[in-house]
């Protein structure tokens, strides 16, 4: 199969289209002779694996399924206006329900009651890692694009959980 020269894309995609009838049966239709790959490409249906060949297993990925970016805007990529906002409003008080360092997030039950509050990794302030029964301070920040809930930042640790070991964020583990 020769190619006219003029398109090398055009001539790539029909050298494709033509191995790829030679290699496969193309169903009771149309055989691989009579097929002139140039002019009708099969139907996905009328293509069948040859004998002995099976379909490939794909093996199971553990961001299948998780492949769009989170919309939860960090202190990055936050905008001005919104942080400037949340720095202005006025600063609560809460406790840490759970935090867990390598998804990067965690959320604050306010001591006002109330629904838990997100808070993300960058949002946090000091040098220690956020570990469930600390006592926080922090500002909210409406999460967009419906700006229903909040998401807490600039997160202060007030009083470290008695009783538990806390990590720097350089890894060193301290009791308190």
């Amino acid at each position: 199969m020769k190619g006219t020269g003029k398109n090398k894309l055009t001539d790539l995609f029909h050298m494709q289209l033509y191995l790829s009838a030679k290699r496969f049966s193309l169903g009771p239709r149309m055989s691989s002779e009579s097929a002139s790959p140039c002019k009708r490409s099969p139907s996905p249906g009328a293509l069948r694996l040859p004998e002995g060949r099976r379909g490939r297993d794909r093996s199971p990925s553990p961001m299948r399924g998780h492949l769009i970016p989170s919309p939860l805007p960090t202190r990055r990529t936050r905008t001005y206006s919104a942080t400037a906002r949340a720095s202005e409003g006025p600063t609560y008080k809460g406790t840490c329900k759970c935090f867990c360092r390598s998804k990067g997030h965690g959320f604050i039950t306010p001591q006002d009651g109330g629904p838990d509050i997100f808070v993300h990794i960058s949002d946090i302030e000091g040098e220690y890692v956020l570990v469930a029964g600390d006592e926080v301070t922090y500002k909210v920040c409406p999460i967009p694009p419906k700006n229903e809930k909040l998401q807490a930042v600039e997160v202060v640790i007030t009083h470290l959980a008695p009783g538990t070991k806390h990590e720097t964020w350089s890894g060193h583990v301290i009791s308190s």
